[in-house]
This record gives C-alpha cells, sequence and structure tokens, in this order.
C-alpha cells in the first residue's frame, strides 16, 4: 500500500519511480511507515501553502530534499525555491526536474553551513522545511542551524518533524535503517527547549500525527491504531511535526 489518493496524488512521483532501476519492496517499509509517511508529507505541504497563501512571493528552503516533487505540488507561479540535498541526490533530481529563474537545486550537506550565505533572503519572507531529516544529525547540528538560520533570516519559520528520545533510540532496528545503514541521532521529549536554544525562538505548534483528518480515511484497522495513539501522550510525541518561528 502507497498513499491513498484521495489523501495525497503525486504523479511526478509517480513517473521518477517508473525510471529509477531498485526494487524498493527490499527495504521491507511496513505499511504504517508508509501511511505516516504520507500524512507528514500531506501536513507539511498544507504548512507551505498557508505560508504562501500570506506570503505569495515568499522564500521557501526544502533541507533534505531527496527526490521529492513539493515544489511541484505547491507552487503558486510567484514563489522562490531551493531545493538543498548531498551531491548524488542532486545528480540524480537533474534527470528529472530543470532548474528556473524560481526553481533552484543546491548540492550540499545540510550541516556544511556554508550554503545559506548563497541564498539571500532580499526582504522576503521566508519558511524552511526539513522532512525525514532532523532525526539524522546529532543535537549540536540541529542546534547549530537553527541559530544560523535565524541569523540568516530572522523571524523566518521553520517546519521539520522530530521524535522522542524514546523513539531514537528505539528505531534503530527498523528494516528500512537497517538495509540502508542510516543512523538516528536526535531526538526530543519537551519541544519547547527549543526556544531556549535562542533569543526569541518560539514554538508556534507541536502537531501529532494523531491530529491528522486523513485518518478517517484510513482502513478501519490503520484508524483504531490511530485513535488508540491519541489516548497516550509517550506514543503520540514519539513521532510529531514541529513548527517554529525563528
Amino acid at each position: 500500500m502507497g498513499c491513498p489518493e484521495s489523501l495525497f496524488a503525486d504523479e511526478k512521483s509517480r513517473e521518477i519511480l517508473e525510471h529509477i532501476d531498485y526494487d524498493f519492496s527490499q527495504l521491507k517499509i511496513p505499511v504504517g511507515t508508509r501511511l505516516t509517511v504520507c500524512i507528514r508529507a500531506k501536513k507539511i505541504d498544507d504548512y507551505v501553502m498557508d505560508f504562501l497563501a500570506d506570503n505569495p512571493k515568499g522564500l521557501v528552503l526544502h533541507l533534505g530534499c531527496g527526490l521529492d516533487s513539493r515544489y511541484n505540488r505547491v507552487d503558486n507561479g510567484d514563489i522562490e525555491w531551493y531545493d538543498l540535498d548531498m551531491q548524488e541526490v542532486i545528480d540524480l533530481r537533474k534527470n528529472f526536474f530543470e532548474e528556473t529563474d524560481r526553481y533552484h537545486m543546491i548540492a550540499s550537506s545540510v550541516t556544511d553551513l556554508r550554503w545559506l550565505e548563497t541564498i539571500p533572503s532580499q526582504g522576503r519572507a521566508v519558511m524552511v522545511i526539513a522532512e525525514g531529516l532532523m532525526m539524522y544529525l546529532t543535537e549540536e547540528e540541529v542546534r547549530s542551524l537553527i541559530l544560523k538560520l535565524k541569523d540568516n533570516y530572522p523571524g523566518c519559520e521553520f517546519v521539520f518533524d522530530a521524535y522522542s528520545t524514546l523513539t531514537a533510540r528505539s528505531v534503530k532496528g527498523h528494516p528500512s535503517l537497517r538495509r540502508t545503514g542510516a543512523v538516528i541521532h536526535w531526538g526530543i521529549d519537551d519541544a519547547k527547549e527549543i526556544e531556549k536554544w535562542g533569543d526569541g525562538i518560539r514554538l508556534k505548534e507541536e502537531w501529532y500525527f494523531t491530529q491528522s483528518e486523513a485518518i478517517e480515511i484510513l482502513a478501519f484497522g490503520y484508524r483504531l491504531i490511530f485513535k488508540l495513539t491519541g489516548f497516550f501522550m509517550v506514543a503520540r510525541k514519539a513521532h510529531r511535526i514541529l513548527y517554529c518561528a525563528l
């Protein structure tokens, strides 16, 4: 099972998958994980579209973009967008996406903060998004990134998903992590702690997957799991989306 089309339709992703010679089934990604990824993507899309409704000529930075086609899904014809990922990922992206005067790709590690020097805000409102990325950084790397974003783009908005410390410890045996060699480093239990990292940092929202309206379109078994999860704070905080103003 992929994403239910009534929740999330992405023709560009279908096109990309048809041209990549890789057996994704060997990753053995559980159905529940795939549904969570779809709900996460939809919610972050919603955040971006809300931002663009207020700032139609805004600047959006997507960190650790992978082969995501979010720009195609939310483009309003006026935004400027930067997708950033490692060199090999950007090389692959260029087979499927073309840069324009409003859409750009940057090849860099997100932790090599020199890339920020190449993107001036020019007085525009800025939103930064990171999906499925921050948990792979150390806490010091997360803190350094947030403070650098704050310095470069005062008042910018930063949306990212985060694990609890328990989840960060427990997911190390996840099939896809074992097969890819990826390592989880960071989790946070009290998201308000981020506000202590710098003056003016504010947690605007801590959004739980159990809040998603999309749950209602899932099969009964998955609806039940999500609804039961909602009764327990430790389960709700296991994986959630944080929306910060920097």
